[in-house]
This record gives C-alpha cells, sequence and structure tokens, in this order.
C-alpha cells in the first residue's frame, strides 16, 4: 500500500461510465474524488466498491450547471486535500463525464431545453477543466469524456451532437491554453451502454451496421483513460473507441 495516494476527480462517477472511469483509476492506485448531483444511493454504492479495492473515495456533490456550485466543490476538494494531507499527495486527474442525452427536434426545441444540454455538457466541463488547472501545481491530466455524435448529425439529439463537437474542440484550444504542465484530451465512445433514449430494436439495429458488429466493453472504453496515463506525450487528441462507427 503507498504512503499517500494522487487524487482524481471524476464527474458523474455515480453510475454508467463515470463510475467505470472512476473504478479504472482506483485499480491504478488513485484515491478518487466521486461527483454526483442526484445519485446519491449510487454514488455511494460506487465509494463503497472504491473502498473495497482499498483506496480512499470522498464524495462530491454538486449541480455542475450552476457555476457557484462548482467553486464550491473544488472548495470542499481543497479542504480534502488539506484535512487528508498524509493520505492524499494531491490532485492530478480530472475525467469529465457527467452529461445529458435529450431526445429532441431542431424545429421545435425550446431555448431552455438547448440550455440544460450545452450548461451541463459543454460550459460545465470548461469551467471544471479551468479550476483543476488552477490547482494542478505538478502538472496534471484532464479527460473529457466525449462522444461520436461529435462526427454526426443526429436530428433527434441536436444539442447532445453540438455540445459533443464542442467539447472536440474545448479539448484541443484547452491542450494548447495549459500546456505544457497539464495534458487535455478526449475519449469518445460508440456504443457501450444503452439508454432509455434509443429502444432496443433501434440499438439492435445500430449495433449489427458496425464493422465490428457488437457492443463495446466498458473494459474496453476504460484502457484508452489508461493509455492516456500511460503516454505523457499526448495532448490535444480525441481518441476514438467505436467499433467502427465513425466509418459508416
Amino acid at each position: 500500500m503507498p504512503e499517500s495516494y494522487p487524487l482524481a476527480l471524476v464527474t458523474g462517477a455515480a453510475h454508467r461510465l463515470g463510475k467505470a472511469f472512476a473504478l479504472s483509476l482506483a485499480r491504478q492506485g488513485y484515491a478518487l474524488a466521486l461527483h454526483y448531483n442526484s445519485s446519491a444511493d449510487e454514488a455511494s454504492v460506487a465509494a463503497d466498491e472504491i473502498r473495497a479495492l482499498g483506496v480512499p473515495a470522498f464524495l462530491f456533490q454538486a449541480d455542475l450547471t450552476d457555476f457557484s456550485q462548482i467553486q464550491t466543490l473544488f472548495a470542499s476538494l481543497d479542504d480534502t486535500l488539506t484535512r487528508c494531507s498524509s493520505l492524499l499527495s494531491g490532485f492530478s486527474i480530472l475525467v469529465n463525464s457527467a452529461a445529458i442525452m435529450l431526445r429532441t427536434d431542431a424545429r421545435t426545441i425550446s431555448a431552455s431545453d438547448f440550455d440544460v444540454v450545452l450548461d451541463l455538457n459543454l460550459r460545465a466541463p470548461f469551467l471544471m477543466a479551468q479550476q483543476a488547472y488552477q490547482r494542478m501545481k505538478d502538472g496534471g491530466l484532464i479527460v473529457n469524456i466525449s462522444d461520436i455524435a461529435a462526427q454526426k448529425a443526429w436530428t433527434g439529439f441536436p444539442p447532445y451532437t453540438i455540445s459533443k463537437a464542442g467539447l472536440d474542440s474545448l479539448t484541443k484550444v484547452l491542450a494548447r491554453s495549459f500546456a505544457p504542465y497539464v495534458r487535455v484530451n478526449a475519449i469518445a465512445p460508440g456504443l457501450i451502454l444503452a439508454s432509455g433514449n434509443v429502444s432496443p430494436e433501434e440499438w439492435q439495429r445500430l449495433v449489427k451496421r458496425l464493422p465490428i458488429p457488437r457492443v463495446g466493453a466498458l473494459d474496453e472504453i476504460t484502457s484508452a483513460l489508461e493509455f492516456l496515463l500511460k503516454n505523457e506525450y499526448i495532448t490535444g487528441q480525441t481518441i476514438v473507441v467505436d467499433g467502427g462507427y465513425s466509418l459508416l
């Protein structure tokens, strides 16, 4: 067991991909700051699973569409680092995974619904990255979780598609702005976890069209994060893990 643990912060860590990334980091010896908004019970379960791996886990609640709550989250993170200075060696990893995906129509979507998606999927990662950069005194890595949607024109999900395309662009801008001490990259999954936004029939139709016609495994996504952790000569890139979906 190490004398102290580097700390990683994962947003949307209570479930789905966020939880998978948090568990992956825990297996690599990182203490975890687990962000959640409304999924308190699921976040508590995720924290217990991480602690069972022998590393510390801390819970942080915040609505990331509210900048004041982002500021409070990082103030709490600072306090945790101070209180647990003998246990934590510093803050060095941010994974922006929290996101929302609404089925809408560009012809009728309301301004408020558009803002809800962009505020969480694009504005929040920028504000989180800005706060993280100010604290990564010894260098660090920021990973934005994009989507293959960034390369598509999904008419059923216009603000989501726009937000992920913007996130890819943001990744490049921040990589240049934060260099050389903080690297910024993105991971763009394809068909990994089904959601209620797509019917089972439509999901299977999409999977069968893939050049690699199967759903991606969680460890095939988290291995991209592990690669970015190990290779310190990569910044400003989006790693696509999609079974060939981007070729269609």
